[in-house]
């Protein structure tokens, strides 16, 4: 039997790499599942949709639902939610990400004078004329939040596209520290997953590939972590590590 009531799983490395799923990791996860276990899914990458990740793991053969994987951006929501910030909102980022807002309900606005705060985010179309809305809203006095950036992990995430350059702009010129960074590792986006499951912490199990940013941000949590060996850390890089797991496996095969 599954040793935890909830499972929440990093992607690449760990369920799958690239366009193949780790051996053993469909039937371990039918089998948790089976058993009753409930199974979300973690992405840092901010520029797929969920929808696009459930398809991605369905073709696989793991058959999920969007509502069953959480990214950055779904992190952002949820923080935002948590505070009551629901409108009144400038996102720097791309036109997908704005009607996602839009679609979970929250209000957007460009006029300085009334944005309570800024959401930075990769922005591949990105232009003056954003930041200096942006800035004029900081300066202000809206609130400063961002969707992920590489600065908050130790470690390199495989290229994930991130705000880093916005952050680090918008702090400069407008003298404003961002606030909250809802990627990996922050613990918002396992906050996020842990309301997806309706599950305590204790009662749940972060499995990752990743020791400064799974592992980390699992421990921080207080939820029991596992490391799996499919990805990018060999176990010879625990030994200096000050981030330690509760479990050390090959593969989510091996999953307790």
């Amino acid at each position: 039997m599954s040793r935890y009531r909830g499972y929440i799983m990093d992607l690449d490395g760990t369920v799958y790499r690239g366009e193949s799923l780790i051996d053993g990791a469909a039937e371990r996860i039918a089998v948790l599942r089976e058993e009753g276990a409930r199974v979300v899914f973690l992405s840092n990458k901010p520029l797929e949709p969920r929808r696009n990740y459930a398809a991605k793991l369905t073709r696989l053969g793991v058959p999920t639902a969007p509502e069953d994987v959480v990214n950055s951006t779904q992190a952002t929501f949820h923080y935002l939610r948590s505070i009551g910030l629901r409108d009144e909102l400038y996102v720097v980022g791309e036109q997908a990400l704005l009607e996602e807002f839009r679609a979970e309900g929250f209000g957007l606005q460009d006029d300085p004078a009334r944005i309570q705060a800024v959401i930075a985010a990769f922005d591949r179309t990105l232009d003056y004329a954003k930041l200096n809305t942006a800035y004029q809203a900081l300066k202000r006095g809206a609130r400063f939040f961002a969707t992920n950036a590489d600065r908050s992990c130790p470690v390199d995430e495989g290229d994930i596209p991130d705000c880093a350059g916005v952050i680090a702009f918008l702090e400069a010129t407008s003298g404003r520290q961002v606030e909250m960074v809802a990627g990996k590792p922050s613990p918002d986006i396992l906050q996020a997953a842990l309301a997806r499951l309706q599950l305590d912490a204790h009662d749940c199990l972060m499995v990752g590939d990743r020791l400064a940013t799974d592992i980390c941000m699992g421990n921080t949590c207080q939820l029991d972590t596992a490391l799996v060996l499919s990805g990018v850390t060999a176990l010879g890089d625990l030994v200096d590590s000050p981030y330690q797991p509760t479990w050390v496996l090959e593969s989510i095969a091996s999953l307790p």
